[in-house]
């Protein structure tokens, strides 16, 4: 009597899909193919975009992606609509970067997130942040404090001076500015080495913020790092 041979992992993966995209259809994000949250081609499209390098308060600071295309596609669908399952390709990245800030930093250094915005979180029910650091095997760390009553720095993490809407996206650069200085507070970092790591930087007006406040909690930042930077 001969033993039925099991399925090799790669076709208990696609039957697994198959069934999947029966119950609950899915398209790639990217191209639209169907069952598929992104397809092999767009998942390799997205593996060969350009990271940034660039300097936020005489830190350098590394992001992963450009924030651009189908990129840009990917980190506001699981922003804004929890898809979980887009994650891989960011975190991958991403992880990878705050490995190797690690590494090349003094011993001890830590790892320190930039809050999402209360409302944000409320939403989702997840911070994004912790759920690609996790996703890309690297350090989650704590979270800098938000000043009750503050609002968030740019990049949509809420309102100031008492406006309501999308967040920061309709006011001046003087004005998200003083929107977001005084916004952040550090703890627990006096004498520290410190690695800050963030979502999306635009303006980098709320990553300045961060870096102030572990300095101003007497911490030092050898390396910022997001998951995506827009172009400046």
């Amino acid at each position: 009597m001969t033993t039925p041979r099991s399925s090799p992992p790669r076709d208990r993966a696609a039957a697994l899909r198959a069934v999947v995209g029966l119950v609950l259809p899915v398209d790639c994000v990217g191209c639209g193919v169907p069952d598929r949250a992104l397809c092999a081609t767009c998942r390799t499209h997205v593996a060969a975009r350009p990271a940034r390098v660039r300097l936020i308060a005489g830190v350098r600071t590394d992001a992963a992606f450009e924030y651009e295309g189908l990129v840009r596609t990917l980190v506001l669908e699981l922003k804004l609509r929890s898809r979980v399952d887009l994650a891989g390709p960011l975190a991958r990245r991403f992880g990878a970067l705050v490995r190797r800030a690690l590494a090349e930093a003094p011993h001890g250094t830590v790892v320190l997130r930039v809050p999402p915005s209360a409302r944000g979180a409320r939403r989702r029910g997840f911070d994004p942040v912790v759920l690609l650091l996790r996703r890309g095997r690297a350090p989650v760390g704590s979270a800098l404090v938000r000043r009750d009553g503050r609002p968030g720095g740019g990049g949509g993490r809420g309102g100031a001076g008492g406006r309501s809407g999308d967040g920061q996206k309709e006011l001046t650069a003087t004005e998200r500015v003083a929107a977001t200085v005084g916004a952040l507070r550090a703890v627990g970092v006096a004498g520290r080495t410190v690695v800050l790591v963030d979502d999306v930087v635009t303006t980098g007006v709320t990553l300045a913020e961060a870096v102030r406040a572990v300095r101003a909690a007497g911490g030092t930042v050898v390396r910022c790092v997001a998951v995506a930077s827009v172009e400046d």
